[in-house]
C-alpha cells in the first residue's frame, strides 16, 4: 500500500512509536506525498522537501502539544502538517475546505501563528520563552525554524539580539539551504558559503574549551560539554558570527542525517541556554529537478507529473511539465518595464529575494547590472531605492503588495517625507487564491493614500500596465504606486493602446446606450472587467449604465464625481481592496470635502474579514466581487424595494446611501 508508514502517523505520537530506523523511510514517504500531491494542486515544493528530515526529527524529540513550534514564513510546513494529523486534508491543499497552505491555528493545536511572512519566529520564540516563565511553565521549551534568507530579515536580526538575553531554554534552527525562493543575496549568504567548507568546522573539539568561557552560562555548558557526546561536542562552534549575539552556536551539521539530527535535538533539548543550531539542507531533496534547479521549483502550479511508484522507484525519477495558462500581469509588467529600461538607462529594477514572482528574472538577462535582488530584506529595499534616486536614478521596486507592508516606515521616512521619485511596482494586490489571507494584498491603498503627493495607479490589463508605467517614469513629485493582481490579463482589452494616463483623472470606456444613465461605475484596475461582465447582464434587464476605469485611487477623479452627481446620476465603486481607507473611501472623502451629496454614491469591495484559501475566483464569488456579484448588488442599488437587502449584505460591499 503506498504511504506504507504515513497513513499510520495520526500525530506525533505514532511518530514516536517509529523506531530511529524507521525514520528515513517515513521522509521517503513524505516525499512522494508531496511530489505526487503538488502535481494536481501547485504549492510550495523545493522548500518543503528541504525540512523533511528536520521537522521529522523535532517532532520525534520535542512534544509540540506542550512546547511551541515557530515555522518562520510557514511555506516549508508541509511535512509538519502530515505528521500532525492533517493528511485527510492534503487532497485539497490551498483550496477551499482543504489544508492551508501556510500553518493555521484555525486546523491544529500544533500550529501557533497563521503566518506567511519572513523574520518573526525568533521574535515570537522568545516572547513565548518569557511568557511562559512568567507564567509558571518554564519546562515549555521553545523552537523557531528559520531559513538562511529569512534570518538576514531586520526583524530576526533583533529576535536573536534578544535572544541572547534569555537565562532558559530557546532554540533557533537555522535552515541553511543556500536558497531563499531565488538564490541568498548578501554577505550573510557569502559567510554561510564560507562556514560550510571551512576547515575550523573540523577542528572545534580543540577550541571548544575556549569558547565556553567566553559565553553567558559557560559554566553550566562546560558541565553539559563534559557530559554530551562526541558529536555535540565537535559540532560547538567557536567562530559562528551568531555567537556574538549570546548564542552557543552548533555546526553547521547534516540536516537530512537523521539518527544524527534526533541525537543532536535529544542533547539540546534541555540546555537551559539560547542555542542556534546551524543546519545545511539541499532545497528540493530528493527530487533531482529540484535539487538542480531548486529557484525555479520553489513553487510550482498544478504540473503533470509522469510517475508511478512500484517498489523501489526514487522520487527523483519523477518528471514536471510546467503548463502555460495564459499572459499574467507578471509578464505584462515585465515586458513593459523592459521597454522603459531600453530607452533609459537610469531606470534600474529592485526586488526583495522575489526576481521570479515578480517577472524581474526576464530581466536579469538582458540588464545584469540593473536588476538588484536584495534579499529578503523588504525595509532596506526601500531605503536602497531612495538613496538611487536621491543621487538621480530612476529605481522602480517591484514587490508583493503584502510584503510592501514591512517597508512601510521607510516608505514614509526616507521615500515619502522627502518627496523622492520611488516607483513601488505592487503585484499581487487583491486576492491571491490558495496562498489565503498571509497574503493578500487588501491594504496598499489605505496603507499609502495617506502620504502627501503619492500617485496611486492600478492596472486594468496591458495597455494599461504600459500606459501606467509610462506615467509614473514621467512623475517625479514623489512616490508612486502601480497595483496589479496575481492573475491573467484580459485576451481583448476594451481598448488598445490605452490613453495616457493624467493624475487624478478617469477613463471613460463604455457609454451608457442612454442618454441620461441609471448609474456610473467607477471601477479600479482589474475590476473593470468584472464589471463590464456584470454591465452585459444588467443590459438584458434594461439597465443602462456606463463604465469608467478609474485608474488612480489617490488622487481620485472628484471632478468626474460631482459632475455624475450634479446630472443626477448615482455612480459605485468598484474595488478589490478594503472597502477601510481604500479607493471607495477616498471617493467619499473627497466628495464630502468639496460638499457633493455623497448619498448617490455606493461601495463596492472587500469585506471586513479574513478571507481565507480558495481560488481566486473563487475568493471573488464569496466575496460578491465577480459579475454575478456586481450585478447583483448592482441591482440592489437601483432598486427601491431591494435596497434595504442591500444593505443587509454590509459585509460584502460597502453601504450604499439612498439615491436622490
Amino acid at each position: 500500500m503506498p504511504y506504507e508508514l504515513l497513513r499510520t502517523i495520526k500525530g506525533p505520537h505514532d511518530l514516536k512509536q517509529l523506531s530511529v530506523e524507521q525514520l528515513p523511510q517515513l521522509a521517503d514517504e513524505i516525499r512522494r506525498c508531496i511530489c505526487d500531491q503538488i502535481a494536481r494542486t501547485g504549492g510550495h515544493f523545493a522548500s518543503n522537501l528541504c525540512v523533511v528530515e528536520l521537522t521529522l526529527a523535532l517532532h520525534y524529540v520535542f512534544d509540540f502539544s506542550f512546547d511551541r513550534l515557530l515555522w518562520d514564513v510557514g511555506h516549508q510546513c508541509y511535512p509538519h502538517k502530515l505528521i500532525t494529523g492533517r493528511l485527510d486534508l492534503f487532497p485539497k491543499l490551498k483550496a477551499r475546505g482543504g489544508m492551508a497552505g501556510f500553518p493555521d491555528p484555525k486546523e491544529s493545536e500544533y500550529d501557533l501563528y497563521s503566518v506567511g511572512h519572513a523574520g518573526a519566529s525568533i521574535s515570537c520564540a522568545v516572547g513565548m520563552a518569557r511568557g511562559d516563565d512568567a507564567m509558571g511553565q518554564g519546562d515549555r521549551r521553545s523552537v523557531a525554524l528559520i531559513g538562511d534568507a529569512s534570518i538576514v530579515n531586520g526583524l530576526a536580526m533583533e529576535g536573536l539580539n534578544n535572544a541572547g538575553t534569555l537565562k532558559r531554554q530557546c532554540l533557533v534552527v537555522l535552515n541553511d539551504n543556500g536558497m531563499a525562493i531565488a538564490p541568498s543575496q548578501g554577505a550573510m549568504a557569502a559567510y554561510f558559503d564560507r562556514v560550510r567548507v571551512s576547515p575550523t568546522f573540523g577542528d572545534i573539539k580543540r577550541r571548544g574549551k575556549e569558547m565556553l568561557d567566553r559565553i553567558p552560562g559557560g559554566s553550566y555548558l562546560e558541565e553539559m560539554y563534559h557530559r554530551s557526546s562526541d558529536v555535540l561536542k565537535a559540532a560547538i562552534c567557536t567562530e559562528h558570527m551568531f555567537e556574538h549575539f549570546g548564542l552557543v552556536c552548533i555546526g553547521p551539521i547534516d540536516g537530512h542525517d537523521l539518527p544524527m539530527l534526533v541525537d543532536m535535538f535529544n542533547e539540546l533539548r534541555d540546555l537551559n541556554l539560547p542555542i542556534l543550531l546551524h543546519c545545511k539542507t539541499v532545497k528540493g531533496k530528493g527530487f533531482e529537478m529540484a535539487e538542480g534547479n531548486p529557484y525555479r521549483f520553489h513553487a510550482i502550479k498544478p504540473s503533470a507529473i509522469a510517475q508511478s511508484l512500484p517498489d523501489g522507484l526514487e522520487v527523483s525519477d519523477c518528471k514536471v511539465v510546467k503548463k502555460n495558462k495564459g499572459y499574467s500581469f507578471t509578464n505584462a509588467f515585465a515586458d513593459a518595464l523592459g521597454d522603459l529600461m531600453v530607452r533609459d538607462p537610469q531606470i534600474h529594477a529592485l526586488t526583495a529575494a522575489m526576481p521570479d514572482g515578480t517577472g524581474l528574472d526576464k530581466l536579469i538577462p538582458r540588464f545584469p547590472d540593473r536588476v538588484i535582488d536584495v534579499g529578503l530584506c523588504e525595509g532596506h529595499g526601500m531605503a536602497m531605492a531612495s538613496g538611487m534616486a536621491k543621487a538621480g536614478l530612476k529605481p522602480f521596486y517591484a514587490v508583493y503588495s503584502t510584503f510592501s507592508q514591512r517597508a512601510l516606515d521607510q516608505t514614509f521616512q526616507e521615500v515619502a517625507l522627502q518627496n523622492l521619485p520611488v516607483r513601488v511596482c505592487l503585484d499581487r494586490s487583491g486576492y491571491v487564491g490558495g496562498d489565503g489571507a498571509p497574503m493578500h494584498g487588501f491594504m496598499d491603498i489605505a496603507m499609502n493614500r495617506c502620504f502627501p503627493f503619492a500617485a496611486i495607479l492600478a492596472a486594468a490589463d496591458g495597455p494599461t500596465m504600459q500606459a501606467g508605467l509610462e506615467f509614473m517614469y514621467h512623475y517625479e513629485q514623489s512616490v508612486s504606486f502601480i497595483r496589479y493582481p496575481r492573475d491573467n490579463i484580459a485576451l481583448e482589452p476594451i481598448q488598445d493602446p490605452a490613453p495616457p494616463f493624467e493624475l487624478g483623472k478617469a477613463n471613460r470606456l463604455i457609454a451608457a446606450p442612454t442618454s441620461h444613465p441609471d448609474l456610473a461605475i467607477l471601477a479600479l484596475g482589474p475590476m473593470v472587467y468584472h464589471a463590464w461582465e456584470a454591465m452585459k447582464q444588467l443590459k438584458m434587464q434594461g439597465y443602462s449604465i456606463s463604465l469608467y476605469d478609474a485608474r488612480f485611487a489617490k488622487p481620485v477623479d472628484v471632478d468626474l464625481v460631482q459632475e455624475l452627481i450634479e446630472a443626477d446620476i448615482a455612480v459605485i465603486t468598484i474595488e478589490d481592496h478594503t472597502l477601510c481607507g481604500g479607493f471607495g473611501a477616498a471617493v467619499l472623502e473627497a466628495a464630502n470635502e468639496k460638499k457633493i451629496d455623497t448619498r448617490s454614491i455606493g461601495r463596492i469591495g472587500m469585506p471586513d474579514r479574513w478571507v481565507h484559501h480558495d481560488s481566486r475566483s473563487g475568493q471573488l464569488i464569496e466575496t460578491g466581487l465577480d459579475a454575478e456579484g456586481i450585478a447583483r448588488q448592482i441591482r440592489h442599488f437601483l432598486d427601491d424595494d431591494g435596497r434595504s437587502s442591500l444593505e443587509s449584505r454590509a459585509d460584502t460591499v460597502g453601504m450604499p446611501l439612498e439615491k436622490k
